[in-house]
């Protein structure tokens, strides 16, 4: 089904750039490793190397608040974090793209009489992830709950469930803390003594979590975030997206 990118999605670190972005380019690519030899049948033979992953986004330059572009491009430039994208929204369900990836470059400034623009570039540390989005960025969360359990399926031996979790902001006072897990359970409901695959690191300010398994085969096929809220006053608006690869 074609479609028209309308509302697409980009969540750096803390920082929700959807409104600061108007173009993003997710990549993924393996290298070609040429292996031709006498036996090849006359036909160039190759494999695959290693493989990398990219996301670009550009849009239009503003500052003055950690959330804003210019102020967490330069905050994480050189820096090692979560980046999460999607083509359509980041809804429950909607499809999200994410990774570990390196802040390697960052672009600003035109001629004038041009809208102020940017442009950065994140570079893969982990595979490129293809998952769903599992908490929306727009629902503030007051105290401890669950998300909406999705299907993705049971990991076999060598996969892995990847995990990211942006913070977008923080409100309350006593130190608010959020502590986000992803469960799994063999059905929907959760009902069969749900199982914590995943911890996030408990978070009292914005910023940005990527975490995986190790690699070992579950037989769980559900999922869902769950969160554990403490403070005086407590609000949080958050994002996880989760996958299997």
């Amino acid at each position: 089904m074609s479609f028209v990118l309308l509302d697409a999605r980009l969540f750096a670190g803390g920082a929700d750039l959807t409104g600061q972005s108007n173009k993003i380019e997710v990549s993924a690519e393996v290298e070609e490793k040429d292996r031709t030899n006498y036996r090849s049948g006359g036909y160039k033979e190759v494999i695959g190397g290693l493989a990398s992953a990219e996301l670009m986004g550009e849009g239009q330059w503003a500052a003055g608040d950690p959330g804003i572009v210019d102020d967490v491009s330069w905050a994480d430039l050189g820096a090692v974090g979560a980046w999460s994208a999607g083509p359509d929204d980041s809804g429950v369900g909607d499809l999200a793209y994410f990774m570990r990836a390196l802040r390697s470059d960052y672009k600003l400034g035109d001629a004038v009489g041009e809208v102020a623009p940017w442009s950065g570039t994140a570079k893969s540390s982990w595979p490129l992830v293809r998952g769903v989005f599992a908490h929306p960025p727009g629902t503030a969360r007051s105290s401890t709950g669950d998300g909406t359990a999705q299907e993705l399926g049971a990991i076999a031996a060598g996969q892995r469930l990847y995990a990211a979790l942006h913070v977008l902001s923080v409100a309350g006072t006593s130190t608010p803390t959020i502590t986000v897990e992803i469960e799994s359970d063999t059905e929907e409901a959760f009902g069969d003594s749900p199982e914590t695959v995943a911890s996030f690191d408990a978070a009292t300010a914005r910023g940005g979590q990527i975490l995986r398994t190790d690699g070992t085969a579950h037989t769980d096929t559900w999922y869902r975030p769950t969160w554990t809220i403490t403070g005086s006053g407590p609000s949080f608006l958050f994002v996880v997206a989760f996958g299997i690869r």
